[in-house]
C-alpha cells in the first residue's frame, strides 16, 4: 500500500495555484478535475453559481488538491478583477491561468450575423482573455508562471456557418503568440491548445438545433481520424502538461483533435448533398 508521501511525490502540480475561467462545465471542468487530482489549488469561475458550488464540493471531497469557486461574468471587467484579487487573497499567489470561458453561436451564414452579435462574441471570447491575462500577469511574473489559452481547431481550418466564432479563435491564437513574445523577459510562458470535437454540454446542446441530432453526433465522431470525440479530461491533461512539464514551450498552439485536420475528404459544398443550414 502506497504511503501518503509516495502519493504526494507523484502529484504533478502540488500546491501550485491555478485559475480556470468557465470552469463549472465542459473543458474548464476537465481542467479543474485534473489539476485538483494533481494537488493544485484551483480557483475557478462561471456565471452559473449552482453548478460551480456543486463541482467545488465534489472535487474537494476527493482531493488531494482543492478548489474554490468564484461567481464571475467574464464580460464584466470588475468581475475579472475580483476573480484575480480573490485568488491572491485566498492563496497568496498565481502560478497558472487557464483562459477557457467562451461560446460558440449557432451555425448560420454571415448574412444572419449582426455587428452587435460579433461585438458581443469578441467581448466574451477574446476581450475576456485579454483582461484576465492583464490582471493576472503581475502575479504570474512573480512566480514565473504560465498562461494557457483555449483556442479551437476551427480557428486554424475554418468551419461552415461560424465566421464570427472562427475569427475570435484565430484572434486568441495570435494573441497567444504576441503575449509569449512580450512575457518571455519575465519567464512567463504563454501557450494555447486548440480542441477539435470534444464532447461537452455545449457540443451536445448544439446538436439539438439540427433536424438529425444523432446524425450530427456520428458526423462529429467521424470528423476525427480516431473516430471518437475527445474528452474534457484529455484537455485537462494537456493543460497540466503545458503548466507542469512543458517548461521549454512558449507561443505554441497545440491541436487536440484526434487528427481532424489531416487527410483529404469531401469538402466541395457545391457537390455535397448535405447542407448544414437545412
Amino acid at each position: 500500500m502506497a504511503s501518503s508521501s509516495d502519493v504526494s511525490s507523484h502529484l504533478r502540480y502540488k500546491d501550485k495555484v491555478a485559475i480556470v475561467t468557465g470552469g463549472s462545465k465542459g473543458i474548464g471542468e476537465g481542467c479543474v478535475r485534473v489539476f485538483v487530482k494533481n494537488g493544485a489549488k484551483v480557483v475557478f469561475c462561471a456565471r452559473d453559481a449552482a453548478n460551480g458550488h456543486k463541482l467545488e464540493s465534489e472535487v474537494n471531497a476527493t482531493g488531494p488538491g482543492e478548489s474554490y469557486f468564484v461567481p464571475c461574468d467574464v464580460t464584466k471587467e470588475e468581475d475579472i478583477k475580483n476573480l484575480v484579487d480573490s485568488t491572491v487573497k485566498k492563496y497568496g499567489r498565481i502560478d497558472c491561468l487557464i483562459n477557457n470561458a467562451g461560446y460558440h453561436p449557432p451555425h448560420k451564414p454571415i448574412d444572419d450575423f449582426s455587428a452587435d452579435d460579433f461585438r458581443d462574441l469578441l467581448n466574451l471570447n477574446v476581450v475576456s482573455y485579454f483582461l484576465t491575462s492583464k490582471y493576472a500577469l503581475p502575479h504570474l511574473r512573480k512566480t514565473e508562471g504560465n498562461i494557457i489559452n483555449d483556442s479551437s481547431l476551427v480557428g486554424m481550418i475554418g468551419q461552415v456557418g461560424a465566421v464570427t466564432y472562427c475569427a475570435t479563435k484565430g484572434a486568441i491564437s495570435a494573441m497567444t503568440r504576441a503575449l509569449a513574445v512580450d512575457e518571455a523577459c519575465h519567464n512567463v510562458r504563454v501557450n494555447a491548445f486548440s480542441p477539435g470535437n470534444v464532447w461537452t454540454p455545449m457540443w451536445e446542446a448544439g446538436t439539438k438545433g439540427f433536424a438529425n441530432p444523432e446524425g450530427m453526433i456520428e458526423a462529429g465522431k467521424d470528423a476525427q481520424l480516431l473516430g471518437r470525440f475527445g474528452t474534457i479530461e484529455e484537455c485537462g491533461e494537456l493543460c497540466l502538461y503545458l503548466a507542469a512539464e512543458a517548461t521549454f514551450l512558449t507561443g505554441v498552439d497545440i491541436p487536440i483533435s484526434g487528427g481532424a485536420e489531416l487527410n483529404y475528404g469531401m469538402k466541395n459544398r457545391r457537390k455535397s448533398k448535405s447542407n448544414i443550414y437545412d
